[in-house]
């Protein structure tokens, strides 16, 4: 069900569990701000778990939990314990902006989360509130911190580079993992609809590795997993390490092994592609999983051999990001 027509074998599935977010950052939603979708067509607590473990029992053993920002589900502690019982699922993980991740934590790590990626673009807190369009700046840093004091390692910190704006704290941000856990990834700038994607803003990967590089000349590259979006590295001396997400510049369709599963209920099996399809409504009109496991292959079965170039990307209709989660 979950292989390809390239051979491509989906074993890590995002959900999406609401569009809603507690901060307006500027690459993922739009200025004047986006129509969310009305409650009543949002998946259910149970119709996540019962999508989910189709995907499960049908060969997915990672998870990922995004949103908008899916710590604000009031419901996530429920989700997380049911999604981590599901027999086969190996990595629950969540992706957070981190602002009320540090007292929800703790009893997130009781419910199944086994890894974190927490996003942060600046370590500077003007440009954050500039960002975000909020405050918020050091309950992000205070999550981080509690995220190392509860053990998980290595704790992912995700860095948008965009130029003009904090590719002068790409080394600061490197200094992060000295001495701690962290790994940073630095992430290129993704066109999504209405975030006002310019080539220019665009930092490559190439010009970050550079940047890297001459100020920490020890930087070493380790051995990736085929499946891996990151490009990863070490830096002697170091305890956390270095990664390069180059969606843009070098893409790695030909390892690809994630679906989208977005809040509404629609499937997308590219990031970058427009096409979507709901297991909502079968879902909701009574299909049974042999029903929803045909339509769910049949979308996997369509999946092109990579996306398009990152000017064709710009100029496609796709939704912005934080409806279909980060």
């Amino acid at each position: 069900m979950l292989i390809d027509g390239f051979g491509r074998k989906h074993t890590y599935l995002r959900i999406s569990l609401t569009e809603r977010c507690n901060l307006r950052c500027q690459y993922c939603m739009p200025a004047e701000g986006v129509d969310l979708t009305p409650s009543p067509k949002l998946l259910t607590h149970n119709e996540i778990l019962r999508l989910a473990n189709l995907f499960v029992t049908s060969g997915v053993d990672k998870i990922r939990l995004t949103g908008g920002e899916p710590t604000v589900r009031k419901d996530i502690h429920d989700i997380c314990s049911n999604l981590s019982s599901l027999k086969g699922l190996k990595t629950l993980a969540v992706t957070t902006n981190g602002i009320t991740l540090a007292k929800k934590l703790p009893m997130l790590k009781q419910c199944g989360i086994t890894n974190l990626n927490i996003s942060l673009d600046t370590l500077v807190p003007s440009k954050f509130e500039f960002m975000t369009r909020r405050k918020g700046h050091h309950k992000v840093i205070e999550s981080i911190n509690a995220a190392i004091d509860l053990g998980y390692n290595p704790v992912k910190v995700n860095c948008v580079v965009m130029r003009g704006f904090n590719d002068d704290e790409i080394c600061d941000f490197v200094n992060l993992t000295v001495d701690k856990p962290i790994n940073v990834r630095f992430i290129e700038f993704m066109p999504f609809d209405g975030n006002v994607w310019n080539v220019k803003k665009l930092i490559p990967y190439s010009e970050m590795l550079d940047t890297v590089a001459k100020k920490f000349p020890t930087l070493k590259r380790l051995c990736d997993h085929p499946t891996e979006t990151a490009k990863n590295f070490q830096i002697d001396g170091h305890v956390g390490t270095v990664s390069f997400v180059t969606s843009m510049t070098e893409h790695f369709c030909a390892g690809c092994n994630r679906l989208r599963l977005l809040a509404d209920g629609n499937l997308k099996v590219c990031l970058f592609g427009p096409s979507e399809v709901s297991l909502r409504d079968p879902l909701r009109s009574g299909a049974g999983d042999e029903e929803l496991r045909e339509i769910i292959g049949a979308a996997v079965k369509r999946k092109k051999a990579s996306h398009a170039g990152m000017f064709d990307i710009a100029k496609t209709a796709n939704r912005p990001m934080i409806h279909i989660g980060g």
